[in-house]
């Protein structure tokens, strides 16, 4: 259990600082796996993990959140997060999820923003897609980009009423870990609202990373090649009278990313990665939504590396019977493809329910 320290509440009591909680769990229950999906055998990035008839309750992530406004020129928050993959022993372990300030209006309309902060990547697609309990949005989902980074941010309107805003960020590239390198993540996210219902938007994220060997290379030492990372992505959604849609999709291109082995010789080509995810949640009244989602993602599109790629699916059903409080049963399904000469990994089908509630 997260406490607040007393500092905190008293901050709070002056109405300048807000604190707030979100957490959710689920029953789970691994109904499917195919029986060769253990350890190395089971595709990398797999959705859905875990060996076949485990079953129990977890909570995947306890959120705690202090807000703190120093004026309405500065503002802060801080928040810790808490899951079942950050263990000591056998304790759940809180990390800093974010860190930073914020200067409001700083450049014209332009926030400036310092610190652990959320990456231009997905943090709209997230909020449009709204069920985060269920599952992470594809990029997130499937490492392409990380959640957090710590940089610098600028973030603001290009025109006057918000038509059209953008978001540049230069950050470290480790994510919310500490630095530990001389590389770094460049990103530009374009949004557009072309009416009140709909927001579509383009993002490029570069990430410079350390030369590699060039195993092709006869020189001593050997010759290196670049291996930065580009990743673009867009996203569309439409949101109106209960209705929800999105749609978003990525490619990532690593320089240098694969070694394609049935070449002769064996040459480094780039890793190319492709991801796209379809989503709706239709308001049948408002403490009950039905929800379903559609992702392909392959993570190597070269036509010598078959039997990587991956469908997955979520439906459910979410029902609030108090306003801050969901329940959600739901299915997820996960196929994959057969490798050149062999037959597809039988698909992987987890049944839960998914228990979201948030405090304030």
């Amino acid at each position: 259990m997260l406490v607040a320290p007393a500092f905190l509440l008293a901050q709070d009591n002056q109405s300048k600082g807000k604190i707030s909680g979100v957490m959710f769990g689920d029953f789970y229950y691994n109904v499917a796996r195919d029986t060769s999906f253990a350890g190395a055998s089971a595709p990398s990035k797999t959705a859905i993990g875990g060996p076949k008839d485990v079953n129990g309750f977890q909570f995947r992530r306890i959120y705690f959140t202090y807000d703190y406004d120093f004026s309405e020129k500065f503002t802060t928050r801080f928040r810790l997060e808490a899951d079942q993959t950050a263990l000591s022993g056998t304790k759940i372990l809180p990390v800093v999820k974010d860190a930073y300030l914020k200067w409001n209006h700083a450049i014209g309309s332009s926030d400036f923003i310092f610190g652990i902060q959320p990456t231009t990547a997905f943090d709209i697609s997230e909020g449009a897609w709204g069920y985060r309990s269920l599952e992470k949005t594809i990029i997130d989902l499937r490492g392409a980009i990380p959640s957090r980074d710590f940089g610098v941010a600028l973030k603001g309107k290009i025109d006057d009423d918000g038509t059209w805003n953008y978001w540049a960020m230069i950050a470290n590239s480790d994510g919310n870990s500490p630095n530990s390198s001389k590389q770094h993540r460049f990103s530009l996210n374009l949004l557009t609202k072309p009416a009140k219902s709909i927001q579509i938007y383009v993002n490029g994220d570069y990430k410079t990373q350390a030369n590699i060997n060039d195993p092709a290379s006869t020189t001593t030492p050997k010759a290196t090649v670049s291996n930065n990372v580009l990743t673009l992505s867009g996203f569309a959604g439409y949101k109106d009278a209960g209705l929800s849609l999105g749609l978003e999709a990525f490619n990532q291109s690593t320089q240098n990313g694969y070694l394609d082995a049935l070449t002769t010789p064996a040459s480094l080509t780039s890793l190319s990665a492709l991801g796209v995810t379809v989503f709706g949640t239709f308001e049948l009244q408002p403490d009950l939504a039905l929800i379903a989602r559609y992702d392909y993602y392959d993570p190597n599109t070269n036509s010598n590396a078959k039997g990587d790629a991956r469908n997955y699916i979520i439906a459910g059903a979410s029902w609030m019977p108090e306003k801050n409080v969901s329940i959600i049963p739901n299915l997820q399904l996960e196929t994959y493809e057969a490798p050149t000469g062999g037959t597809a990994p039988s698909a992987s089908v987890n049944a839960r329910v998914t228990l979201y509630y948030v405090f304030l």
